[in-house]
């Protein structure tokens, strides 16, 4: 069925789109006759206001643009739950579109959200994003913008901020927990490093065997896809190329480490006897393996949450004619011990 328009209306019933507007708006200014009159015709006809058309031409369209790598797995449909939650507290709807970690897809959802009038957009970077340049428009043209997880590093201006986890301490805490656990040839299968999670999580890996005296072997350093698929194919590498195999393996991401313990056992070797492993993330699935996966996790719903928070604050800055106040929020990782790590007892 055709949606009927409020100038439809206005023709059948031989008035102005204006009173038509005004009488459904319960106006002092139009008699209760043709407010009678054009509510009748209203509820016959089934009529429906364009909300969208209302809230723009209040200067005000009351949606929230939301952009995601994926929404498979655990983090970032957890992530966007949160969102949508304070979102819909505070009076907003969301959009929500998926970049399938495409940085070509990403710039598409932009100019979408863009056409579709959202008061400010929260985004997560696509693994293949490089040039920031739909960034830059954004920026330039005073759309608030908030990156979660995934960010562009040295991003900044006044309508810019982020919600990030402390990637580095988190990786930190993961590989001082394996040395702990008496491991001393910790391999680490990492993501890109243009991309902020995989740089930091690099580096707390590095810093942490540093720190407890261990030597740093670029042979147990596997730069892989993120994937299942790709931590299997990382470690058959490092099985079959190394003449002494890691004792433990971190990777950057679950699934990763997924792939890397099911190679492990196929070779015939016990986790985590002769090889720790620990991932990043909290995937649902870590309780499900077996043994169950060591990871970090993330905050999921209180980044979402954090991210709408600092785009609300920007809109009030906006709205009051006041020069918005870029923030960094930082989350605390939090280790998630489980038996793919643990060769001691728990104290």
């Amino acid at each position: 069925m055709q949606r009927v328009s409020l100038t439809e209306l206005a023709k059948q019933l031989n008035l102005s789109p204006s009173t038509v507007s005004r009488a459904l708006a319960d106006h002092s200014e139009v008699s209760e006759a043709t407010k009678a009159r054009v509510r009748k015709l209203a509820q016959e006809l089934n009529y429906q206001p364009n909300q969208l058309a209302a809230a723009l031409r209040r200067g005000r369209s009351n949606t929230l643009g939301v952009l995601v790598p994926h929404i498979t797995g655990h983090f970032f449909p957890q992530v966007v739950n949160g969102i949508a939650t304070e979102a819909s507290k505070a009076g907003f709807t969301v959009m929500i579109c998926q970049s399938n970690e495409d940085a070509a897809q990403e710039k598409k959802n932009i100019e979408l959200l863009r056409h579709n009038q959202v008061e400010g957009i929260m985004v997560s970077l696509a693994n293949t994003t490089q040039d920031i340049s739909h960034f830059e428009e954004l920026r330039q043209q005073g759309v608030p913008l908030v990156f979660f997880d995934r960010v562009v590093e040295d991003f900044r201006g006044a309508n810019v901020s982020a919600v990030v986890l402390d990637d580095h301490a988190g990786a930190y805490q993961v590989v001082q927990h394996l040395i702990e656990q008496g491991c001393r040839r910790i391999a680490h299968f990492s993501g890109p490093l243009h991309m902020s999670i995989h740089k930091n999580r690099h580096q707390g890996y590095r810093d942490a065997l540093r720190d407890h005296g261990l030597p740093l072997d670029e042979q147990l350093i596997v730069f892989c896809e993120q994937s299942q698929a790709g931590g299997t194919e990382a470690m058959q590498r490092l099985l079959r190329e190394l003449p002494t195999p890691p004792d433990a393996v971190f990777a950057s991401n679950d699934l990763a480490a997924v792939g890397a313990m099911r190679v492990i056992q196929a070779a015939g070797l016990r986790v985590p006897q002769d090889v720790a492993v620990a991932g990043f993330s909290n995937e649902t699935f870590t309780t499900l393996t077996e043994p169950n996966l060591t990871s970090v996790d993330q905050g999921c719903e209180t980044m979402g949450i954090s991210a709408v928070r600092l785009l609300q604050q920007m809109l009030q800055h906006t709205a009051e004619h006041r020069q918005p106040q870029p923030r960094n929020v930082v989350l605390k990782p939090q280790l998630l011990v489980r038996e793919s790590s643990l060769r001691k007892p728990r104290n």
